[in-house]
């Protein structure tokens, strides 16, 4: 919901000066006594020209210039030098406060600086309906730490966004003008359907463009975006995402935890946590099932933390690790058997993972419900994971706005010097 690698140097072309800005006496030899004395000139003049055309020019009385034939050529500039710019992201959720910091690269963006923090934002929100003074303050520590970083760095292209927390609570508003007088940071509260279109564009690398399509899904905090992607071709052959269909199911690990508990979790109430999932989910798959099935081959693309947790305890990692994470492909089963050995910890088991950890310890298993459902509905054999999502969408959206802009302009510039070359050179 990733800039400029370097500043390049433009050549510049030789100014044009008039006759006039040359000085009275040339670049070179005497004065006005010079040309007092009529017998020494001409030997003086031979030796000017001896010496170069360029002195005997500048001593030479000025000529009439005749008239041009059309308009001057104007005088070559350099070209606008592209900043070394750098971009941020923000995306502030229901459950993390996330920033990218980042600047154009041949491959997209490299990342220049990053922050991620649980703030818990959307706690208490689905009982109240409201936003809970604690949590306000969480998300506004971090908020400030944001600022700060997007300052030091000297930050010139920013979108900062909220999603299903703000959109949802009835103070939301009153949040988003707190942030702003406190941080200095303008908050965007997105719609559901510029959420789904940031999860794709920022997984986008990862879709497999062998297949035929994909079902793109993000679990949030509050919330839960499900995305049909097709893979289409253009008549180049190269692959692009147009999303097909999408749904934003209004529940996510925070909300579906605080209805169902999330520290003791045994197999009935994880059970009753599915069954509400897929509930919600059969009419965005009514509305698919046809085209799910003639769509063959299709894989599963899910970016959120229950994914990447989910990933790190199947490879055994000691420590999470992006690197090995993101991108790999796993199956549904392997997701089910990591499940079920979450299912069999206590709250204090999953707290001492290091894939899990105590601020996940009792969201985890709300997530595998969540994704269990998804399964199951959509049946594949393969499922890619993203460490990534709103906030690379986000940065490439910038970066592609203003390459698209500077494309605009230098169409522009080319057809303002068209006609002018052309009388010219008639």
């Amino acid at each position: 919901m990733s800039p400029p690698a370097g500043t390049a140097a433009a050549d510049q072309g030789p100014s044009a000066r008039p006759p006039s800005a040359a000085g009275p006496s040339g670049s070179t030899g005497g004065g006005e006594g010079e040309r007092e004395d009529p017998a020494r000139k001409p030997r003086r003049r031979r030796r000017r020209g001896r010496r170069g055309k360029g002195a005997a020019a500048a001593q030479t009385p000025k000529q009439p210039v005749p008239p041009a034939k059309g308009p001057a050529k104007p005088p070559s500039r350099p070209a606008p030098a592209q900043p070394d710019q750098l971009y941020a992201a923000l995306d502030l959720g229901t459950n993390n406060c996330r920033l990218l910091v980042a600047r154009r690269a041949p491959e997209g963006f490299k990342v220049v600086d990053a922050y991620s923090r649980i703030v818990r934002l959307g706690e208490g929100l689905a009982g109240s309906g409201e936003l809970g003074e604690a949590a306000m303050s969480r998300a506004i520590d971090a908020l400030k730490i944001c600022a700060d970083k997007m300052k030091r760095r000297g930050v010139t292209r920013a979108r900062t966004i909220a999603t299903a927390a703000c959109r949802t609570a009835a103070n939301g508003p009153d949040f988003i003008a707190r942030v702003k007088k406190e941080t200095g940071l303008s908050l965007e509260i997105v719609s559901t359907e510029d959420e789904a279109r940031l999860a794709v564009a920022g997984c986008a690398p990862l879709l497999d463009s062998e297949c035929a399509s994909a079902l793109v899904f993000d679990i949030g905090g509050g919330s839960t975006e499900l995305i049909w992607v097709r893979l289409e071709r253009n008549g180049r052959g190269k692959c692009r995402p147009v999303i097909g269909d999408w749904i934003s199911l209004p529940c996510g690990v925070v909300t579906l935890a605080e209805r169902h508990g999330g520290i003791d979790v045994p197999s009935d109430v994880y059970d009753r946590m599915v069954a509400e999932v897929a509930h919600r989910l059969d009419p965005f798959l009514g509305r698919l099932r046809e085209e799910r099935d003639n769509h063959r081959p299709f894989h599963l693309l899910g970016t959120s933390g229950t994914v990447t947790t989910i990933a790190g305890v199947h490879l055994g990692l000691q420590r999470y690790d992006r690197a090995q994470v993101d991108g790999i492909w796993i199956s549904p089963a392997d997701v089910h058997s990591v499940t079920r050995s979450l299912l069999a910890m206590d709250y204090a088991g999953r707290a001492a993972h290091p894939c899990v950890g105590q601020e996940r310890a009792d969201l985890v298993l709300a997530g595998c419900a969540i994704f269990e459902a998804i399964a199951d509905a959509w049946p594949a054999d393969r499922l890619r994971v993203a460490d990534r999502g709103l906030r690379e969408g986000i940065l490439m959206s910038l970066m592609d706005a203003d390459a698209n802009r500077r494309r605009r302009r230098r169409r522009r510039h080319k057809s303002k010097r068209g006609p002018a070359r052309t009388e010219a050179s008639a």
